[in-house]
């Protein structure tokens, strides 16, 4: 069975999207993160997002010609949506339906690991569903003092921290393992 490994950036207020996006990308020459980065891809099978994330991906991958940018455009995708039309970007499969049910189907498939960035919906259902294996933070040294965060009030289960990293520009990527 495969292991679902979630990855996000987050600032330092715990904000993943909006007005977040353009200030990760300030933070693009850190050579060890992105290595890093280029790593877990690397070691993961595909790509599991939503919607939202897919468009943003689907808008900014295809250009992208450095090596974490081939990883990613070369990655089998699947985006889990009920309204997304089509889906241009190569190796994309759209998955509509029992979210949970395709999931597990995808993780009891022989194979590397499974790999969702951002998509913070499909995140927290699989959260409650126990589909989850790791979570991964990189959290950038800014604070927005408003956005979405990461996860909305609601149950989520206990985490064991597993893995401390920083890198040289201020990031701190933190792994932690649910206990469900």
């Amino acid at each position: 069975m495969r292991n679902i490994i979630e990855h996000t950036l987050v600032s330092l207020d715990g904000v993943s999207t909006g007005a977040a996006i353009p200030r990760f990308g300030e933070y693009r020459d850190d050579e060890e993160y992105n290595r890093d980065r280029l790593d877990q891809a690397l070691s993961c099978e595909a790509l599991l997002i939503g919607r939202t994330t897919y468009e943003l991906f689907a808008k900014n991958f295809p250009i992208r010609t450095d090596p974490w940018g081939e990883r990613i455009n070369a990655m089998p995708k699947y985006v889990f949506s009920s309204t997304l039309e089509k889906a241009d970007w190569n190796n994309t499969t759209i998955i509509r339906g029992n979210v949970v049910a395709e999931v597990t189907k995808l993780k009891q498939q022989e194979g590397r690991d499974l790999l969702i960035y951002g998509s913070a919906l499909l995140t927290e259902t699989l959260l409650k569903h126990h589909l989850i294996d790791a979570l991964g933070l990189s959290i950038f040294p800014f604070v927005l003092g408003q956005g979405k965060q990461l996860f909305r009030q609601s149950d989520h289960p206990a985490l064991t921290l597993v893995e401390t990293k920083s890198f040289s520009r201020g990031i701190v990527m933190l792994t932690y393992e649910p206990q469900y």
